[in-house]
C-alpha cells in the first residue's frame, strides 16, 4: 500500500483557515483520495483537553515553556493516535496547524529558541508535511476579521498587535526558507481569489505526487 501524505494549513488570526480547509478537503476528496482531517492542538481526546487549558483566559500566567510543552504534549499524541496511522493506511491527512505554528507562535510570538522547538520537533513530531498552505494576511486585516466574528477572545486571541506581527513575521521567514514545502496564498484577497489559489495549489501537488507514484 502506498503511504498517504500530510498536508497543514497554518496562518495567523483571521485568516479564514476554516473555510480554506473545507476547500481543500473537497478538492483532495474529488481527486479521489481518503482524507483525515484534524486539528491542533487537538485532534485526539488528550489534545482536545490541552487545547481547552492552552486557550483558557484564565490560564493568562502561563509561562511560555508551559505552553510549549503543552502544544508538543498534544502534538505527540496526534502523530502516534491520528496522523502515523492514518498515513500508514495510504489515507492522506490534512491538519489545521501543526509544529509550523509553534515556530510562529512559541517561537516569533513567546520568543523561545528555535534550537528549542527543533529539539522538540525531532523529538516529539518525527514528521514533517509533505505539503503546506500558509494564508498570509497583514495583521489589521486579520485580526478586525477576527473581532468581527463576535464573541470573547481566547486566551491568544487577546495578544496584542506586535505579538502577531511576531507571528506573522515568523510564518513568513520559515515558509522562504522551505519554498519546496510551503505554498503561500495571499489571504487578504477575495474569498473567491483565495479558494481558486488554493484549489490551483493542491492540484498542482497531486498532480506531482500522481506522477510519481
Amino acid at each position: 500500500m502506498t503511504r498517504g501524505r500530510f498536508l497543514t494549513l497554518e496562518g495567523g488570526e483571521g485568516a479564514g483557515k476554516s473555510t480554506v480547509l473545507e476547500t481543500v478537503r473537497a478538492r483532495l476528496a474529488e481527486c479521489g483520495l481518503d482524507v483525515v482531517v484534524t486539528r491542533e492542538p487537538g485532534g485526539t481526546a488528550f489534545g482536545e483537553a490541552v487545547r481547552a487549558i492552552v486557550l483558557d483566559p484564565a490560564h493568562r500566567a502561563m509561562c511560555a515553556e508551559s505552553e510549549l510543552l503543552l502544544m508538543f504534549a498534544a502534538r505527540a499524541q496526534l502523530v502516534r493516535e491520528v496522523i502515523e496511522p492514518a498515513l500508514a493506511r495510504g489515507h492522506w491527512v490534512l491538519s489545521d496547524r501543526f509544529t509550523d505554528a509553534s515556530y510562529a507562535y512559541q517561537g516569533g510570538g513567546r520568543g523561545q529558541p528555535q534550537e528549542r522547538i527543533a529539539d522538540l520537533e525531532r523529538w516529539v513530531a518525527t514528521l514533517r508535511p509533505d505539503l503546506t498552505l500558509l494564508l498570509d494576511v497583514p495583521v489589521t486585516q486579520g485580526l478586525a476579521r477576527a473581532g468581527s466574528r463576535g464573541g470573547a477572545a481566547d486566551r491568544i486571541e487577546g495578544e496584542k498587535e506586535d505579538f502577531f506581527e511576531r507571528v506573522r513575521a515568523a510564518y513568513r521567514q520559515r515558509a522562504a526558507a522551505e519554498p519546496a514545502r510551503f505554498r503561500v496564498i495571499d489571504a487578504a484577497a477575495p474569498l473567491d481569489a483565495v479558494q481558486a489559489a488554493t484549489r490551483a495549489a493542491v492540484d498542482a501537488y497531486v498532480d506531482t505526487v500522481e506522477k510519481h507514484v
